[in-house]
């Protein structure tokens, strides 16, 4: 398998994208499930018919161009393949020296948005970014290796990887996060996501809170026949909420009010975002023991 995505790697990447489409579709036409899945989210965001199908593909062409993103030479810079769209939010987070908080969804090219931070921003600022490990030996070995970029750190979606972002924003640094991603039970609440309850989660908020961080939101455009991306860099529309009447209470304020941003998001490029991802699930256990991130 590692020979084979070694191979993929030396493509171009409007190639990728034209067999990852089809690589989208003979997924949607061999798994039930997913196909049951994906259909259902969609219906929840109001997708057209149309918007549902470009979706089916796009969804192809992300898992299609991971072996360009991942295994592409350090030397071999994203260069004039990205845009900005809102870079100069970046740089006024970076100039208040408050460490960064930047949030993406499952939208658009999220892998290509860290590699894009850090070749821009690199000189101002580290990132860690926390991603979920594969369950594969080979796989995770490959993320852990791909992933790891000079100015890019790597945090697991575990405990020690939130004491590792907490760190990092102490020290003034930046983070990233995809906050629709199903955390472990107990580091959520159940807030509505497109109308149906979904277990968010409060690291996000509570790391802004935590250390006093700027939040921004970021995703990545796939732009057609591999012409490259447009990275767009917003604000959340408010601020993310400081009082309630409990504890529970402000979690819940902030993690809906994350949600809002990111259907926002999502809004933009509806057919980019991954509706087959298994949002509304439960979430798995964990064990809390020696968390540090207090509740505010």
């Amino acid at each position: 398998m590692l020979t084979l995505m070694q191979w993929l790697a030396r493509r171009s990447p409007a190639r990728l994208h034209t067999w990852g489409a089809f690589l989208g579709w003979l997924a949607y036409g061999l798994s039930a499930g997913y196909r049951q899945r994906l259909r259902a989210h969609a219906a929840l965001a109001g997708l057209s018919p149309a918007e549902r199908r470009r979706s089916v593909a796009e969804t192809g062409r992300m898992v299609a161009e991971l072996p360009w993103l991942w295994l592409r030479p350090v030397e071999r810079p994203l260069g004039a393949l990205v845009r900005w769209q809102g870079g100069e939010l970046i740089d006024a987070a970076l100039d208040a020296g408050r460490g960064l908080v930047l949030l993406t969804p499952h939208l658009g090219c999220f892998e290509v948005c860290a590699q894009a931070i850090v070749e821009r921003f690199g000189s101002r600022t580290r990132l860690t970014a926390m991603y979920r490990p594969a369950r594969q030996a080979w796989l995770r070995s490959l993320e852990e290796t791909a992933r790891r970029r000079p100015g890019l750190d790597t945090a697991p979606a575990a405990l020690a990887g939130v004491r590792q972002m907490i760190r990092a924003l102490r020290r003034g640094e930046s983070v990233g996060l995809l906050p629709d991603q199903v955390p472990p039970q107990g580091m959520g609440v159940w807030a509505p996501f497109f109308g149906q309850p979904a277990y968010t989660m409060t690291l996000a908020a509570r790391l802004v809170q935590q250390t006093g961080a700027a939040l921004l939101l970021i995703w990545a455009e796939r732009l057609p026949h591999g012409a490259g991306y447009v990275l767009r860099v917003s604000a959340p529309e408010q601020p993310l909420p400081t009082e309630a009447a409990s504890a529970e209470a402000l979690q819940l304020a902030c993690a809906e009010a994350i949600n809002r941003n990111m259907e926002r998001l999502i809004r933009q490029a509806p057919h980019q975002y991954l509706w087959g991802y298994n949002r509304y699930k439960q979430p798995r256990k964990a064990d809390l023991s020696g968390v540090e991130v207090a509740a505010p």
